[in-house]
């Protein structure tokens, strides 16, 4: 048993390695952002089936990192943009945890 532990708490420093690795190629904008919060948000706003309605592709047509929006910071400002037009009153650190989550999920700016 004492010979496995070693090797058990090498195994989580890489996997803490690793996963610190991840967040850092994170942009600045997103860096402390909410990831749960932004997931619970664009389910409870259903900003999915809003997107499903205006545009192709069950939504998924307005994510084009090589259209309008091609910085982090652009991606906030459309999120805030849509908070605004649909009077969702998100506060600031809810538009960015929103961004967060697009960016990860179809974005993937880099720092």
């Amino acid at each position: 048993m004492t010979r496995r532990l070693p090797l058990r708490l090498g195994l989580i420093g890489a996997l803490l390695a690793l996963a610190g690795a991840a967040a850092a190629q994170v942009p600045a904008i997103f860096k402390d952002a909410d990831l749960k919060l932004g997931e619970k948000l664009i389910v409870e706003h259903k900003c999915n089936e809003c997107h499903a309605r205006k545009w192709a592709d069950d939504g998924k047509a307005i994510y084009r990192p090589q259209g309008r929006v091609n910085t982090p910071g652009l991606l906030r400002g459309m999120i805030d943009q849509c908070s605004l037009e649909l009077n969702l009153g998100l506060f600031p650190e809810e538009v960015t945890a929103i961004a967060a989550v697009l960016n990860r999920d179809h974005y993937r700016f880099k720092p």
